[in-house]
């Protein structure tokens, strides 16, 4: 997918609306809502002689692994992992399939990347199997987030085109305020050039509705609505976006 050929790292969202992160013990993986965590970010890498084949390194430098122990006995999903083997198997290989706006991750035996939901201890699980029932279904689809974009230095001749423009953006609060110095914000692919197809298309990758799109002035550190049409070339883009609700000012 081209997705993954243009980005250095990513991070996955879930149907729940969490992140896969990479637990602190280092061999665990879970779903958290916390996107901004260091441990939602994953490093890819092509597989060599591949160009759809991928592995997915944590923060700790570990592979996203689909282990072959079970996650509950007698259940038919397996366990998700960290691992660095001495041999690079076929256990850390993923094929992103595009479905829609998601993207599915196929092992190579056939099973699926599946962020699980219910009552713990299924809650924030991550496992590889085959969905069965239709309510879970929509557990193994995935939001791809670019977090970091290749270099085009790694490129020989000319570098790929990319597939539209990368969004980076952060959600004011009830006052209108945002701390986006210190906090990481979060990041979309956009084709399009109009304000009101942006808009359109962040509630609909969110769910939140109601939004102003702003820029924030470099000269005194204002927040403007984005009028009419971005700016041309898929320039990258860092927002502000301020809830309707919001007591925040706007110049």
């Amino acid at each position: 997918m081209d997705v993954f050929h243009n980005a250095k790292a990513v991070r996955l969202r879930s149907h729940h609306d969490k992140f896969l992160l990479a637990d602190e013990d280092e061999e665990s993986v879970i779903q958290d809502r916390n996107g901004s965590s260091k441990n939602a970010r994953w490093t890819v890498e092509f597989v060599s002689g591949s160009d759809s084949i991928i592995r997915l390194k944590s923060n700790y430098g570990k592979y996203l692994t689909a282990s072959n122990h079970p996650f509950l006995l007698g259940m038919t999903g397996r366990k998700v992992v960290q691992t660095l083997p001495r041999r690079l198997d076929s256990s850390l290989e993923w094929e992103p399939i595009k479905e829609g706006s998601h993207v599915k991750f196929k092992t190579r035996y056939g099973h699926f990347l599946r962020a699980n939901g219910g009552l713990p201890p299924w809650r924030n699980s991550v496992t590889h199997d085959i969905p069965h029932r239709t309510s879970t279904q929509d557990w193994i689809l995935w939001h791809v987030e670019i977090v970091e974009i290749e270099s085009t230095d790694s490129y020989v001749g000319s570098p790929p085109k990319l597939d539209g423009r990368t969004i980076y953006y952060h959600i004011a609060d009830e006052n209108g305020e945002v701390d986006d110095e210190s906090v990481e914000g979060y990041s979309f692919t956009f084709r399009g050039n109009g304000v009101e197809e942006l808009t359109r298309r962040f509630e609909e990758e969110t769910g939140i509705e109601g939004i102003i799109m702003c820029t924030r002035s470099p000269l005194n550190g204002k927040l403007y609505p984005l009028r009419l049409q971005l700016p041309p070339n898929n320039v990258t883009m860092h927002l502000v976006v301020l809830l309707s609700q919001s007591k925040g000012e706007l110049s």
